[in-house]
């Protein structure tokens, strides 16, 4: 009779979800995890982006220089609690298909720190360098100077 009771048991898959659940939900976990690390660093990249276009739109005027581009993209990023280190790009003339044109702009640098991906490798590969715990973004924006033209070579 205990021969009997034991096939049965052999024989029955409950807590076959159980078990199965148990062996992919830390992949799903992974693949959320990973999902909303790279859709938080694409926001802030387009934050970036239009920072970066407003220290463009300062920079294009003639009579502001790199302290006020930097202030129009610090004030910009203000709202966003994101710190960035900012580049003032001076005029330049550049010959576009024949024509020759000045363009000036900014650009805006950030490390995003991954929230749970990188942490959970850290966890996982103590000791080692992971490029999956930084990421450096870069937004660069130009536009056409409005001041005195310069002159192509």
């Amino acid at each position: 009779m205990v021969a009997i009771n034991v096939r049965r048991r052999l024989k029955c898959d409950r807590g076959s979800q159980l078990v199965e659940f148990a062996l992919i939900f830390p992949l799903l976990l992974l693949v959320v995890m990973g999902v909303v690390d790279f859709g938080l660093m694409f926001q802030r990249y387009e934050v970036l982006t239009n920072a970066a276009r407003e220290g463009a739109r300062v920079a294009a005027l003639p009579d502001y220089g790199s302290a006020d581009v930097t202030a129009r993209v610090n004030q910009y990023l203000t709202g966003t609690g994101i710190t960035a280190t900012t580049t003032y790009l001076t005029p330049t003339a550049v010959d576009v298909g024949g024509t020759c044109i000045t363009l000036t702009g900014a650009t805006v640098t950030y490390d995003y720190q991954f929230i749970g991906l990188g942490r959970l490798i850290q966890i996982v590969m103590r000791g080692s360098t992971n490029p999956l715990t930084t990421k450096t973004l870069t937004a660069t924006a130009r536009m056409r100077y409005e001041g005195p033209a310069g002159t192509c070579s």
